[in-house]
């Protein structure tokens, strides 16, 4: 790995060569995510006039003596380039921009005679970048059967996958998050017109304009550059429609009836064979969406303005085994987008949206198990999610080798919730295959009724010509502030629960009765505060035209992080993080036809905002077991009748707020990712082109909560401490203190002796746990034939390999989403036997999507997804003997029935196999109308995405639960369309 020196000595002496070598071929920049870039080629001193005649831009450039030129930060959309010789022939030729990409473009040269030749080509490979991404347009995306939004999406890119349902499960937006190049589903940063919309709690939710707003979407898989940073997963951007200098707008309605989707489904354990079946039930989604636009010129080639509103009528109904639930949004959102040209220098942009949304709730009980005859009214809940988002963005072409662009955006994101019911204990009967629920609360776990976020942020970015060197140097700033916290309904969550004779709690209790004992299990919790976080870094790279034909891109990226605790004093301070960046690309022949690229380089992802609020807010957490009387209360509550206490009170959290010097390694690094990727892109005749690559992915580091108090005191007493220091350095990272796993650790402890905190560092193998290891390991082959107006075809094939004793972020075995405070590395116990494929390895993935003009007035779509099941895991109560705590977790090691079952070898799920298509009518007889329909998974296919993997209830009692179906495929769905534009 390169050391900082080395690489800014490298970065001076590129520096140097550059005004040292004017003859050498000129620099390209990559593109930002909300705009593009034009690199072209022509004869030495031809004066080429580049112009969008829809948004009145304008720029000219003189071509080098190296024959090259580029023009940088322009806004997507269809460029004239034109440019008149000296013996009077004239060149023009058209290119399309994209956000996020480069198009190279070649002028074909004077022919004397003529005097106009559009001779001139652009070509769909961009030979400048070697970065692996995937810009879909609008009307791209229109053509293509997909969900409507912006994960869907990003899933038809290779290597993305869905992530678990249970990962981000709050909100309209449940479990809606894709993994990308193995990554966790909470390792993404997302950007809306250069802004970052990454809810920043735990990553797991972002905000989003409404669908008819976006211009492009554009996913970067690996390799970006060092402008980008806060992904170990992919980048996805989105850029938002803008006026033009003529008047456009349009209403859409889309409708999908619950009527014709495929049947709810929920699973049943057959009492004969043991295994769960899926049975048809009641319910579904009534989806309807109306969306109003228009844009165009204020003042023409000066100022544009265009707006969009959406409105919503969804109504779902479930039916459930003991309750019934209906949920209704009724929410507008909407986008506003002006853009000001100053002058032919300078442009300044504002974007403001909302994509706040809310449901309520309607909960009643079940007269019949899954069927629609209702009981009495339980209670009525709201949830909100998404919010308010203003950005403001200047560019400045400052010469024609200089050019500047500013930033500053706030950004709101409201997880507020209405419990009518939270006085009400959460009571469910585990004691059979089906979880029966009793009482009148209507939800598990509640938010804070105030949770809210708010991302204050700012960025600088410039671009800077030097002939074969272009420089790129920039600045970002945010401060995010959460308010968050949960708590059960009514303070505890009661269940009731089978314990086979001879097995034990998690509190130690031995059911010594000799036959199976019934008990209830009553858990407290409670957590929450506000807390902030600050987030900064700053950037170099220097894009070097080696010759001709190789592209050299040698860049740093420093970040710094910055978490305070609920008091305001910062417990987690990292500064000057270095994340070298190297990316080559080469034009194999001059002509931008064949393209080898290569890139390696170090990406970090900053602390969660989730991590101040679990440990450094106020936390209460504790379990209590009673023998249960075999009855429940007569009244709505339905309290199970508790008798004797089992055993002890288990103590998780005591609700303390702690000296942040006490809960953080003070040596700590954040989690980050080495990246290599070696890559070969041929375009083809006939507008195809073919690409293969290679990816791997090593995290390097992993930062997580530790818990292992028994490893630190006996490590203590061994190294001479007294009894009651070492139990004060037990209690210390018995309290979870958060550190690197795998690394020493070192603790600020009170020893007692007058000399205040005291830095202990305890070796890595006393706490017993192993290295972190997450590897990624892919093979790409893709195609595409790009539209031509009559049709397109694009896809891919990916063998990928994802293997490691950590998922990252989350721990979608569980369906945990507390970003860098998960079960893992808790207690060494719960790490043995981690290794193994992670839940987003998918070992094969096929994705083919196009669409075809059938003819003039009629257009049809398909999009084709097969796909390999996920590892399944058996986890249990802890059975080794590495420590004597994580038996306390319950089922959560890899202990299964008392044996040792590691990560992913209980099988997988089965493949997943979709169809969707499209059909598009645009009658003659109407210009600007349209109908649509769409059919999504148009066989019904339900297969099984995920099951519970807790097996047992106690030591060797098996959960009735084990296995049951968590994550269905959807149904299929039917989407109609009317649409009239002008």
């Amino acid at each position: 790995m390169l050391k900082k020196t080395v690489l800014v000595h490298a970065l001076t002496l590129a520096f140097s060569a550059g005004l040292a070598s004017v003859a050498l071929p000129t620099a390209a920049y990559a593109a930002s995510n909300s705009a593009g870039s034009l690199v072209g080629r022509a004869m030495a001193g031809t004066v080429v006039t580049i112009e969008n005649k829809d948004i009145g831009l304008t720029r000219t450039i003189t071509v080098g003596k190296d024959g090259q030129f580029q023009v940088t930060q322009l806004p997507p959309g269809t460029y004239t380039l034109s440019t008149t010789y000296a013996d009077g022939s004239k060149e023009n030729l058209s290119a399309a921009v994209n956000a996020g990409d480069g198009t190279t473009v070649t002028f074909a040269g004077p022919t004397a005679g003529q005097k106009v030749i559009v001779t001139g080509r652009a070509t769909k490979i961009d030979v400048k970048s070697s970065e692996s991404s995937q810009v879909l347009s609008k009307a791209t995306i229109d053509r293509l059967p997909v969900t409507r939004d912006v994960t869907a999406v990003a899933l038809l890119a290779p290597g993305a996958t869905a992530g678990d349902t249970r990962i981000g499960s709050a909100g309209t937006r449940a479990g809606n998050v894709p993994s990308l190049g193995g990554a966790s589903p909470a390792e993404n940063v997302y950007y809306i017109n250069g802004f970052n919309v990454t809810n920043s709690l735990n990553g797991v939710a972002f905000n989003q304009v409404p669908f008819d707003a976006i211009a492009s979407q554009q996913v970067k898989t690996g390799g970006y550059g060092p402008e980008y940073g806060r992904s170990l997963g992919g980048v996805l951007s989105v850029t938002t429609k803008r006026g033009t200098n003529e008047w456009h707008g349009g209403a859409n309605v889309i409708y999908s009836p619950s009527s014709l989707q495929g049947d709810s489904v929920y699973s049943e354990k057959s009492p004969t064979t043991g295994k769960w079946n899926l049975v048809s039930r009641p319910g579904g989604t009534d989806d309807l969406k109306s969306n109003l636009w228009i844009g165009g010129p204020v003042i023409e080639d000066k100022l544009y303005i265009f707006g969009l509103v959406q409105g919503a009528s969804i109504k779902s109904k479930t039916y459930g085994n003991t309750e019934q639930s209906e949920v209704k949004n009724t929410s507008p959102q909407y986008l506003t987008k002006i853009d000001w040209n100053i002058n032919d220098k300078n442009l300044l942009e504002f974007t403001a949206f909302s994509d706040k949304s809310k449901d309520k709730q309607y909960t009643y009980k079940s007269v019949v198990p899954y069927q629609t005859a209702r009981g009495e009214k339980v209670g009525t809940d709201e949830f909100t999610t998404g919010g308010q988002n203003a950005i403001v963005k200047y560019t400045s072409w400052i010469t024609d080798d200089f050019t500047v662009s500013a930033l500053l955006g706030q950004g709101k994101y409201d997880r507020t919730s209405r419990i009518e019911t939270a006085a009400c204990p959460y009571v469910t009967d585990r004691r059979t295959s089906t979880t029966k629920k009793l009482g009148c609360a209507t939800q598990t776990l509640i938010t804070d009724p105030n949770a809210k976020d708010q991302r204050d942020a700012w960025r600088l970015d410039a671009e800077w010509n030097l002939g074969a060197h272009g420089l790129r140097f920039g600045m970002d700033n945010e401060t995010y502030k959460t308010t968050e916290g949960s708590f059960y309904p009514g303070e505890t969550n009661y269940s009731v629960r089978n314990l086979k004779a001879g097995s034990t709690l998690s509190n130690g209790y031995v059911n010594d009765t000799g036959s199976t004992l019934q008990y209830v299990q009553a858990r407290t919790l409670f957590n929450g505060g506000t807390f902030k976080t600050k987030n900064s870094a700053f950037y170099l790279e220097d894009n070097w035209q080696v010759t001709k034909t190789v592209m050299a891109s040698l860049g740093v990226r420093s970040e710094s992080f910055n978490n305070l605790n609920a008091e305001g004093s910062s417990f987690i301070k990292v500064d000057n993080t270095i994340a070298p960046r190297l990316g080559l690309a080469w034009d194999v022949n001059g002509d931008a036809q064949t393209k080898v690229f290569a890139n390696a380089g170090r990406y970090y992802i900053p602390v969660m905002s989730n991590t101040n609020v679990r440990l450094a807010g106020t936390e209460t957490d504790y379990y209590d077991f009673y023998a249960f009387d075999g009855s429940f209360g007569s009244d709505k509550k339905q309290l199970p009748g508790m008798g004797a206490q089992l055993g002890s009170r288990q103590i998780v959290h005591n609700g303390e707020i702690k000296d942040p010097r006490t809960v953080v390694d003070p040596n700590i690094k954040p989690m980050f990712q080495d990246e290599y990727i070696l890559g070969i892109q041929q375009a083809l005749s006939n507008r195809w082109s073919v690409t293969a690559k290679a990816t791997y992915r090593n995290l390097k580091s992993v930062m997580d909560d530790v818990c292992n108090d028994e490893g630190a005191g006996a490590w203590a007493l061994g190294a001479g401490y007294t009894a009651d220091q070492a139990d004060t350095i037990a209690a210390t990272v018995g309290n979870c203190f958060l550190y690197n796993p795998g690394k020493d650790l070192t603790a600020n402890v009170d020893l007692g002796d007058g000399q205040g905190l005291t830095p202990i560092t305890i070796p890595a193998a006393a706490l017993k746990f192993p290295q972190p290891k997450r590897t990624y390991k892919a093979l790409e082959l893709g195609f595409e034939r790009a539209w031509d107006g009559v049709w397109s075809l694009q896809g891919s094939y990916v063998l990928a390999y994802s293997k490691g004793n950590t998922e990252g972020y989350v721990k979608s075995d569980i369906g945990q989403d507390d970003a860098g405070i998960g079960q893992d590395w808790d207690y060494p116990g719960l790490m043995e036997g981690s290794y193994g494929f992670l839940p987003n390895d998918r070992r094969h993935t096929f994705k083919v999507f196009g669409a075809y003009q059938v003819a003039p007035e009629w257009r049809v779509g398909a999009n084709v997804l097969i796909q390999s099941g996920r590892p399944r895991n058996c986890l249990g109560y802890y059975a080794g003997d590495l420590d004597g705590v994580s038996i306390g977790y319950q089922s959560a090691s890899f202990y299964c029935n008392g044996e040792l079952h590691p990560r992913g070898t209980w099988g997988r799920t089965p493949w997943l196999h979709e169809l969707s298509v499209q059909a598009n009518y645009e009658p003659k007889w109407m210009k600007g109308l349209s109908f649509q329909v769409d059919v999504l998974n148009v066989f019904n296919t339900r297969t099984v995405t995920s099951v519970t993997e807790e097996a047992e209830q106690g030591v060797g009692s098996p959960s009735p639960t084990f296995e049951q179906p968590y994550g269905i495929q959807k149904a299929r769905s039917f989407r109609f369309q009317a649409q009239y534009t002008f």
